[in-house]
């Protein structure tokens, strides 16, 4: 049980079930103004803070930093809503005592917050044909599902970068290359070249010198730019299956007399 001193502090607390799993952040508190003590409170079930469902104060605990009940947390999500959360009437209060009773082994009963509600004690017996675990609306009954949202987003999954460096290769290339060799050639005396063989003495020693050449490779290199490198990306689009439970409410009709049940 809770102490009334400790009411003003229960916003923001974790509300834990038995098992000590997480049921989500304690929001409002619900404080009889008749000076009665706390009722109920409020706790954030849904994701991102979304969605408050009420709980029975007097049956929880404070133990520690946390507050616990003996409801796990599909209990609490699932409990009766109320249609205006700045106020709890005297009927939804007794909806809320007779929901979690059934999973306390109805020791939530609970008294009357008077300062709370804004009906009597017999607003709290409810007609033929009221729900018994909501607001009352209509003769029919609203079957909920969920449904897939499935989209996309970007996240980082890798870089490319482009490095230069230096290798070697031996590149062989052939040249075509000439040189000049000796040939002795020999020709008689004739009244064309007779002038020329009578020039110099008539008996002699001398030299003829020929100089021979010849051609040999040489190798220049040079740094000539070949071609431009660059990194670009391109989407690919590839299709991705995607599994995920959904919950589907499914009625049935559950009657004293044998009746055709609809399943949907």
């Amino acid at each position: 049980m809770i102490d009334r001193t400790s009411l003003g502090q229960l916003s923001g607390k974790d509300l834990k079930g038995p098992d000590g799993s997480s049921i989500g952040k304690i929001k409002d508190v619900y404080e009889a103004t008749d000076g009665g003590g706390g009722t109920f409170a409020t706790v954030n079930t849904g994701l991102f803070g979304g969605g408050s469902s009420f709980f029975p104060l007097d049956a929880a605990d404070l133990r520690g930093d946390d507050v616990v009940v003996p409801f796990d947390k599909d209990v609490v999500k699932d409990a009766p809503r109320v249609e205006n959360d700045e106020e709890l009437t005297a009927p939804e209060e007794q909806r809320l005592y007779e929901y979690y009773s059934q999973y306390s082994g109805g020791s939530t009963t609970g008294t009357t917050a008077t300062g709370m509600a804004a009906g009597t004690e017999t607003d709290r017996t409810p007609d033929v044909g009221h729900d018994t675990s909501g607001p009352t609306t209509d003769s029919a009954m609203t079957r909920s599902e969920e449904q897939l949202r499935v989209g996309t987003e970007k996240t980082e999954s890798g870089r490319a970068r482009l490095r230069k460096y230096v290798e070697t290769e031996t590149e062989t290339r052939t040249v075509p290359v000439s040189h000049e060799e000796v040939r002795v050639e020999r020709e008689p005396i004739t009244d064309a070249n007779r002038g020329a063989a009578g020039d110099g003495p008539a008996i002699s020693e001398e030299e003829h010198e020929v100089v021979l050449t010849e051609e040999r490779p040489v190798v220049q290199k040079e740094a000539v730019p070949v071609e431009r490198v660059r990194v670009d990306k391109e989407t690919v689009t590839e299709q991705e299956t995607v599994t995920e439970d959904v919950r589907k409410e499914r009625i049935d009709l559950d009657a004293g007399t044998e009746a055709s049940t609809d399943r949907r």
